[in-house]
């Protein structure tokens, strides 16, 4: 290399010095005034927007929650151990976001998007913010796609379509959490991504809902975003919105979307908790004035984008955890009001074996049969009526010894109804195998089969329909329409297969 003259090094040195000027730029420096609970309270950076991140100098993340006149409150994602009177605090200019990107799929990371299951870490595409404005009306579409959730009480009376938001309510312990796995089984082949944020849930439950997904190759699809118990309020808090900012990547690259908030309850807890502690004045049961827009603001998010804004969409199905069946507590009728229907899950019906649990009377789909395929609608016909009416003759009839025939047909009919629904863990039904199952009982086919061999008949008529009738089976998946000629048709080849007296 040939000798550098002392012009060039003149050049080199003024360029340094330009470029150092360039840079130099005044950072707003905070104090810590006190701490406690998860809650900062910092002098000194006036400048702060609300959401924005600061750090802290032992490298704690933290959010601005509370702008006052003179201070601000400050949430912290992580432990306040290292942070004391008189820790200093600088602004990132950054408001709160996490990393997104395709290598999320099928991994299982924090509220601010960092991997926890040991795997690595993940490569992103892009960053989002965990806060950002739903899509306006003009960008949407009506929702008129099924989301199919293999589930035969809810694809035929309670229809969930892509881009809507169906509540699953219920008290403990009543298989809300199970609806919303079985769901995820069933988005298998169906070019939809799913993401489930579990909040507030213990480590194990989220490792168990894990291994439940890998068993049955769901995992491929589904990132599972936590905050579990043992995490900061922050953590919880943030923890939906961050699963939000995930899914719209994705929706606005024109895909399917489904994610599951598990569950709002303890979301709303943790938004409590952290409203307490920042002072703010106390309401209803002593939520702050703003819990409503707490989930307003989260799920007006999902929705069905038009294709002029891309064609994706955002499925939600939030959770809410009753007390005693109490869907008029504050918080239930707050997120029955912002969701587009519910599932309501009862305690009576659980414990007596109908599982899943759903509750006919108090379950909606205010999407309802536009997002069923004409198939499954033709099918499903008569069905809610017809169980309604059994549930009244069965509180009336239950002191009377003598029948008539037909009242004891309509109890048998409805019982075995009620058999058909019941459904084991993990086993989703396709389309066409529930249009063939709801078309046979509509039609009193399992009329004269004992209540408790019903199950088994209807697990050997399908594999009869498979194996023996495929070209059935095949007409309904591609055509997703019941004519008459194969309305018929099935109603012949069940009636065959009754008559083998399998």
């Amino acid at each position: 290399m040939g000798a550098i003259s002392s012009h060039d090094i003149i050049s080199i040195l003024k360029e340094e010095i330009n470029d150092f000027e360039f840079e130099a730029k005044d950072k707003e420096v905070g104090t810590v005034i006190s701490v406690g609970d998860g809650i900062v309270t910092v002098y000194g950076i006036d400048k702060a927007m609300y959401g924005e991140i600061v750090m802290f100098e032992n490298g704690v993340k933290g959010m601005v929650q509370d702008v006052r006149q003179s201070e601000m409150g400050i949430i912290l994602f992580g432990s306040d151990a290292g942070i004391s009177e008189g820790t200093k605090v600088t602004r990132t200019e950054k408001k709160a976001g996490i990393p997104v990107g395709d290598k999320f799929i099928g991994r299982v990371i924090n509220a601010l998007g960092a991997p926890i299951d040991g795997q690595g870490e993940i490569e992103a595409d892009d960053y989002r913010m965990v806060e950002s404005p739903a899509p306006s009306i003009v960008d949407r579409k009506s929702v008129a796609v099924p989301l199919a959730t293999g589930i035969l009480s809810i694809d035929s009376m309670f229809p969930i379509g892509r881009g809507q938001r169906e509540l699953i309510i219920g008290d403990r312990q009543t298989g809300k959490t199970s609806i919303a796995t079985d769901t995820i089984i069933n988005q298998k082949g169906q070019d939809c991504i799913c993401i489930y944020v579990a909040i507030g849930q213990k480590a194990s439950t989220i490792a168990k809902v894990k291994g439940m997904l890998e068993a049955h190759g769901a995992m491929e699809y589904t990132t599972i975003v936590a905050a579990t118990a043992s995490d900061v309020a922050p953590l919880q808090f943030i923890a939906p919105y961050a699963g939000t900012a995930l899914a719209e990547y994705f929706m606005y690259q024109g895909k399917d979307v489904l994610i599951i908030y598990d569950d709002l309850s303890k979301h709303a807890v943790a938004y409590r908790a952290l409203s307490l502690l920042l002072e703010r004045s106390p309401g209803r049961e002593a939520y702050p004035g703003d819990v409503f827009y707490l989930h307003s603001r989260l799920l007006e998010r999902s929705s069905r984008l038009s294709p002029e804004a891309g064609g994706g969409s955002i499925t939600a199905l939030p959770i809410i955890e009753t007390q005693d069946g109490d869907v008029s507590a504050y918080i239930p009728t707050n997120v029955i009001s912002i969701t587009d229907g519910q599932i309501f899950l009862e305690s009576n019906l659980f414990n007596s074996g109908q599982r899943p649990a759903v509750n006919v009377g108090l379950s909606v789909s205010r999407v309802g049969g536009a997002a069923q395929t004409k198939a499954t609608k033709k099918a499903a016909g008569s069905l809610r009526v017809d169980l309604a009416q059994y549930r009244e003759m069965e509180v009336f009839t239950q002191f009377a010894s003598d029948l008539d025939d037909a009242t004891k047909e309509q109890l048998r009919y409805g019982k075995g109804l009620m058999e058909l629904l019941k459904q084991p863990l993990g086993k989703p039904l396709s389309m066409a195998e529930q249009v063939i199952t709801l078309w046979t009982a509509t039609h009193k086919v399992f009329l004269d089969v004992a209540p408790e061999k019903i199950k088994a008949t209807q697990t050997k008529m399908l594999e009869f329909f498979e194996i023996e009738r495929p070209e059935i089976v095949k007409e309904l998946e591609d055509t997703k329409v019941m004519s008459d000629e194969l309305a018929n048709k099935i109603l012949e080849s069940a009636k065959k297969f009754m008559s083998r007296g399998e």
